[in-house]
């Protein structure tokens, strides 16, 4: 098997799919972008996400079995996933992968010791230190995944439905909320049925600007994800990770509602997950460049 030549990038989330080729120097020769690619909702189409992101992002022409790739995908949690992963794309010169939280992680800090607290569609939190990786918090959206914008939807459609119902007062978020059911306690059950994170996760920006503009049950809500938030933050400090960055969709929307004292010790991420995952597969990046990318 050939030597790789270029390392290709993956970041493979539950809203989207990014991938970015670079040489052996750093340099950028090639971007892909694609929709979701959640292995536990749909494992072939996620895979099919992932082709397809990936032949985006490569030049005409360039060798495969010269490119090493490296992903991160949302969720990920086994060895046996990763090497079905792995194996679903064959020809290349290696392929590594790894929880997306990971990835983000090295994107952020680098390979040095260093936390992430993840808060999107899901949330993580993820400490690497001294050669050791421990991810906390996630745990996918049944069961955790608190702070999150899939969480943050979920929790305002749950006070809007106690609303309808007359169990909590009337309040603008559930007036706003309800509208998009027709203020229909039925619909909203048929709906949730059905309904993926990303689909709770669409709610959370007009969730964010009701909270904005004051509602007292919006805030309430959004300051309970910067409370989980905060607790992830606590949690990685409290296991050697001194330097921590937050990213994802929520990062900066929930900055003004953390504790101050967490606020101020997170720090910007270097890179993005894509990055962080050319740098799992060995690549290595161009530090000229403007980071990092959103």
């Amino acid at each position: 098997m050939a030597a790789a030549r270029f390392f290709l990038g993956v970041d493979g989330g539950a809203t989207r799919c990014r991938a970015r080729l670079r040489d052996r120097s750093g340099r950028e020769l090639g971007r892909g972008i694609g929709p979701a690619s959640n292995i536990y909702v749909d494992f072939d189409g996620a895979v099919r996400v992932l082709r397809e992101t990936i032949d985006a992002a490569i030049p005409a022409g360039t060798a495969r079995q010269e490119i090493a790739v490296g992903i991160g995908l949302a969720g990920l949690a086994e060895d046996q996933e990763a090497e079905r992963i792995a194996a679903a794309l064959p020809g290349f010169a290696r392929v590594v992968v790894a929880n997306d939280a990971v990835a983000a992680c090295v994107g952020a800090n680098g390979l040095a010791d260093g936390g992430l607290i993840i808060a999107g569609t899901g949330s993580a939190g993820i400490a690497r230190v001294g050669g050791k990786t421990t991810i906390i918090g996630g745990r996918g959206f049944r069961l955790g995944d608190d702070g999150s914008a899939a969480r943050l939807g979920e929790a305002g459609l749950r006070a809007t439905l106690r609303a309808l119902d007359d169990l909590e007062p009337m309040s603008e978020l559930a007036r706003a909320l309800g509208r998009h059911f027709a203020d229909d306690p039925l619909r909203m059950m048929r709906w949730a049925a059905d309904a993926k994170p990303s689909d709770f996760g669409a709610f959370a920006p007009q969730i964010l600007d009701l909270a904005k503009s004051g509602d007292a049950r919006a805030c309430e809500i959004v300051g309970e994800a910067a409370h989980a938030i905060a607790a992830l933050a606590h949690a990685l400090n409290a296991l050697g990770a001194e330097r921590v960055a937050l990213v994802g969709g929520l990062a900066e929307p929930l900055r003004p509602y953390l504790p101050a004292d967490v606020e101020g010790r997170l720090v910007r991420p270097r890179r993005d997950a894509v990055d962080g995952a050319i740098l799992l597969a060995g690549g290595i990046l161009d530090e000229a460049e403007t980071a990092p990318w959103r």
